[in-house]
């Protein structure tokens, strides 16, 4: 069943502009048995769209975040959560940059970042929270059973959050940015944060990935080993970055199944 927001300007059906042509590979999750779509949310200074997905049937879901990657909550991202709904949970992918700008309609990555650099990170963890409470309030989740999950952008995001939230219960990183210039909009990057972790993060990461040094691994990997959230680090040594990207060149299906599989079974590991 789709419930789509017809209101909300941002709620495309396909992909990104920015991420043509599509991979002959991507991977579709139909709503049968859902209640999938765009709702808008209330936030502290007004309100933002979301991509929900759950279950249509139930309550008390465990609820997944799902942190769009730089490309905005295209169709991919509203894939993911699909999937995870099929799982039972409530999954939501929250517009992180709507306020910014709507990063769906431009088509050069490079109009793209200079909009996705001016989104201060406490905006972000701040629509987050509020998120996590629309979902117990309106969409039957558990606030007791939340996890976080996120792609590159989302990925760095995913770090950030499981430090400013000790209640989540885990959180899975997929190809974050770990380390940056510190600027008052991103005054910390996750390797900042890692030892002071208590919310056990699972990070995927690949060895080919070219805007992702493997120093910067293993800086977070030392950084992990003082704090008490028994977080790990897992780099596939043949992958680029984006390998769980289906739609895109980057996919690599081995290393996707793999995390995929991981993903699940660190959430269950944690309670969710």
């Amino acid at each position: 069943m789709s419930n789509t927001n017809s209101t909300t300007t941002t709620a495309t059906n396909g992909f990104a502009q920015a991420v043509q042509p599509i991979s002959n590979q991507v991977i579709t999750t139909d709503t049968q048995g859902l209640v999938a779509g765009f709702v808008n949310i209330p936030v502290k200074d007004g309100e933002i769209p979301v991509y929900r997905a759950q279950p249509d049937t139930g309550d008390n879901f465990p609820i997944v975040l799902v942190i769009q990657e730089i490309f905005g909550v295209h169709e991919h991202i509203q894939d993911i959560a699909r999937r995870f709904a099929k799982l039972g949970y409530l999954a939501i992918a929250p517009e992180l940059f709507i306020r910014q700008g709507d990063v769906s309609k431009l088509s050069n990555i490079d109009e793209i970042r200079p909009i996705v650099a001016t989104v201060p990170d406490a905006q972000v963890l701040s629509d987050l929270d509020d998120t996590i409470a629309w979902a117990v309030k309106s969409a039957k989740g558990n606030g007791d059973r939340v996890g976080i999950t996120g792609f590159c952008w989302g990925g760095r995001t995913t770090w950030l959050y499981a430090a400013h939230n000790p209640q989540i219960k885990a959180g899975v990183a997929w190809y974050g940015r770990l380390l940056g210039d510190t600027t008052e909009r991103q005054p910390q990057h996750p390797v900042d944060v890692a030892s002071k972790l208590t919310v056990p993060v699972l990070g995927l990461y690949g060895g080919q990935d070219a805007g992702i040094p493997l120093d910067t691994v293993e800086k977070l990997k030392e950084q992990l080993k003082s704090s008490s959230s028994k977080s790990e680090v897992i780099v596939y040594p043949d992958a680029p970055h984006a390998f769980l990207a289906d739609y895109r060149p980057s996919y690599r299906e081995t290393e996707a199944k793999d995390g995929w599989e991981r993903l699940q079974a660190w959430f269950k590991q944690h309670g969710l």
